[in-house]
């Protein structure tokens, strides 16, 4: 952040809108296409996916009721699978019943498994046709119904069919593969979804980390516990040794070390005191204190951290474009392939060829579900941004963790995003004829008008001095260079050279004094009146603790520093020379930062821009991957892709590691999704039969669908155990 722009003490993190939803329902979503979105539970029209809430419930129990549904209908069913399937393997040869009665039995055992425990199956199957889209719910509903149906009309009429269809007394029947695949399918989904119930833990957790109450000192002095709900902006509010931080507000009275660590990841306690600001859900460890609240509800930096890390978990993957692609024709190439199946084995295998036929078309349909594929990147996404949250990490979407990792040039701001951002007052040095104080006076009165630190820390020297300020009008900040207003009926500028230049002033006669203190690694300001120069002002800002070790571990991630400050150049060079920057670039306006993003993009390079000041926002937005400090302007934070919750710049070391963790994962999933519908439908159809002799059972097709989905879940949930 650099000369002179306005900011905000308290930090806000930037959140698009998420749907409202009418009295406070709860909105769902489908975690394969996030654009679905509704205010019931459900099952998505594109998919057929069970719908999930958009943001989850802190309390809601991990069991959900599409679940336990599903395990009702396959634990009641599971027996009489069972039984189904030892008759049609073992009946004929045990000779306990007549082969035409095993087939009415099969038929009713197989009614209550097939019509109500997969009904759900047959209900997405018909929706999926009703919505013109082409899901795994339709390769199951056509494999499971055509075998059914089948097995249903060789037993109510037997004599349809030519005499090469009878074996063992009877028509060839499929009842225990289609009992087999709902009840593997139904155990399928049951695991899929209590494994994706485990990729919003981080939300959750996020969720559960406020308070259910505060202690509110009302108007009178006396003090009482309220729900959280009931806390209004500018209530008086205490905190307690070790309770939890109500909502975001700024200390009255006390001193304590306030734990940030489950918002921003740093470990470290850190000391308030009156005047400081404090986190809503942050733990006070030590000391009373009593604090104004500034922000409740969803106001607060945890409910906007919350709804920043849902939408970056429902927002899709470039990567998923493809795979959306692929498997939007996925379906219908696959239907195709089983009637081939279907077809060649009739016409070409022989008397029972029609029956192989059937089985295999079965079992293509079965195999060859593309959920695998769809949930492939979202899972990951989930388990990263959650993971990424919890260190104090907030991807705005998918995207950016995607692109994080090939950035190879990072430009940094250098006030508060290499520093404190809380400068301290050095010294005036007046022109002739001028006294240090009249300076000082005649700056801090026209920096009343500023927000910026460098502005704070020239009215607080000039406070703590108890030189009386007067009020400047027509103020006007020229974002990046300086200030203007009138003092006392005069036209005064306060800023870099760049603004002398601007304004015709001559500065040469303090040039070397400047200079001098640059050298010291201070940010000089010249004064002028009506174009005259009065003398100049440092202020230094010391380099935070973390930055040496940040600028160290962006080096040995690959990544070239670029330095880009709008403080002179020579204070530039001193800090950069302290931290081994490779590049640095003094006095620089906003349009001055664009246009070295730009310079570098134009030299294929992956630019990333951290800063946090509004002088920052356009480059922010122009970057490939905008970082944005948590602790700057909302401006900054809006126009860019990551949020360092802390401001640390550690951060982005930590979040290229997560953003390349993910994306190899992702591309795990996706391989293994291609891999196997790839290996799978080739042995479902029968190709590989006339040089192994292998053949694919529909009931082995559909354990072998279940786990495929399965597995890229689980797959996905290792992101949360990896450093």
């Amino acid at each position: 952040m650099d000369q002179h722009q306005h900011r905000h003490d308290h930090p806000q993190h930037p959140v698009h809108p998420l749907p409202a939803a009418p009295g406070g329902a709860v909105v769902y979503t489908c975690p394969m296409h996030p654009e679905v979105r509704q205010h019931r539970p459900g099952n998505c029209p594109k998919c057929g996916m069970t719908l999930e809430p958009l943001i989850p419930e802190a309390t809601a129990d991990d069991d959900n009721s599409e679940r336990r549904d599903f395990s009702r209908r396959f634990w009641w069913t599971l027996p009489l699978t069972a039984v189904v399937t030892v008759l049609a393997m073992a009946g004929h040869r045990l000779g306990w019943i007549d082969p035409l009665k095993q087939s009415w039995l099969e038929l009713v055992l197989s009614l209550p498994i097939v019509l109500w425990a997969g009904w759900p199956f047959f209900a997405r199957c018909a929706q999926s046709f009703r919505h013109r889209s082409p899901n795994m719910w339709t390769l199951i509903g056509i494999g499971t119904g055509a075998a059914f149906i089948y097995s249903v009309v060789a037993t109510v009429a037997p004599q349809l069919f030519p005499a090469s269809f009878m074996a063992h007394g009877r028509i060839g029947v499929y009842f225990e593969a289609a009992a087999v695949i709902v009840s593997l399918t139904l155990l399928g989904q049951m695991l899929e979804l209590r494994a994706r119930s485990q990729t919003s833990a981080a939300i959750k957790s996020l969720l559960g980390l406020a308070p259910k109450t505060a202690r509110r000192i009302e108007p009178d002095g006396t003090e009482a516990d309220v729900p959280l709900t009931h806390v209004h902006v500018g209530d008086r509010l205490r905190i307690r040794p070790g309770e939890k931080v109500p909502v975001d507000g700024v200390v009255l009275e006390g001193t304590s070390a306030i734990d940030e660590a489950m918002l921003t990841g740093e470990p470290v306690p850190v000391t308030k005191r009156p005047g400081d600001t404090v986190i809503g859900a942050t733990l006070n460890t030590s000391g009373s204190l009593v604090m104004r609240s500034e922000r409740v509800g969803s106001q607060t930096m945890l409910s906007q951290i919350v709804q920043m890390v849902a939408q970056a978990q429902r927002s899709k993957a470039p990567m998923q474009r493809m795979a959306d692609q692929v498997a939007g024709w996925f379906v219908l190439v696959v239907i195709g392939i089983a009637l081939i199946s279907l077809f060649a084995w009739g016409f070409l295998a022989g008397e029972q060829g029609w029956q192989y036929g059937l089985i295999n078309a079965v079992s293509v349909l079965i195999i060859a579900c593309p959920c695998a594929l769809g949930l492939a990147t979202p899972m990951s996404i989930m388990v990263a941004t959650g993971k990424a949250a919890t260190q104090g990490i907030l991807f705005r979407d998918a995207s950016a963790i995607e692109h994080f990792r090939r950035v190879d040039t990072m430009i940094v701001d250098k006030t508060g995003t290499l520093t404190e951002g809380k400068p301290a007052f050095d010294r005036a040095v007046p022109a002739p004829g001028h006294s240090e104080d009249a300076v000082l006076r005649l700056a801090a009165s026209l920096d009343q008008g500023s927000e910026h630190p460098l502005a704070q820390a020239i009215v607080d020297a000039a406070r703590a001095r108890k030189l009386v300020l007067t009020t400047a009008v027509d103020f006007e900040s020229s974002t990046g260079i300086g200030v203007h207003g009138r003092v006392e009926g005069q036209r005064v500028a306060l800023g870099n050279t760049a603004l002398m230049e601007q304004d015709g002033v001559d500065v040469s006669s303090l040039r070397g004094a400047a200079e001098e203190m640059r050298l010291r690694g201070s940010s000089v300001m010249f004064l002028a009146r009506e174009g005259y120069l009065l003398g100049i002002l440092a202020v230094s800002d010391p380099i935070k603790q973390s930055t040496p070790e940040a600028v160290q571990s962006l080096h040995q991630a690959g990544m070239r520093v670029v330095m880009a400050t709008g403080d002179g150049l020579t204070t530039a060079r001193s800090v950069a020379q302290l931290l081994g920057i490779d590049e640095v670039h003094g006095e620089v306006k906003p349009a001055d930062k664009l246009a070295l993003v730009d310079r570098f993009q134009r030299q294929g390079r992956v630019v990333g821009m951290a800063g946090d000041g509004i002088n920052d926002a356009p480059a922010l937005a122009k970057a490939d991957v905008g970082v944005a400090m948590g602790t700057g302007t909302d401006v900054a934070m809006n126009s860019a892709q990551v949020t360092l919750v802390k401001g640390d710049l550690r951060g982005i070391a930590r979040a290229r590691a997560i953003s390349q963790g993910t994306v190899a994962n992702m591309r795990q999933n996706l391989v293994f999704a291609f891999l196997y519908n790839a290996l799978g439908v080739p042995l479902a159809a029968g190709l590989l039969y006339p040089l192994t002799g292998w053949l694919l059972s529909p009931m082995i097709a559909a354990l072998a669908m279940s786990l495929s989905s399965l597995s890229v879940v689980a797959n996905a949930l290792r992101l949360r155990a990896e450093e």
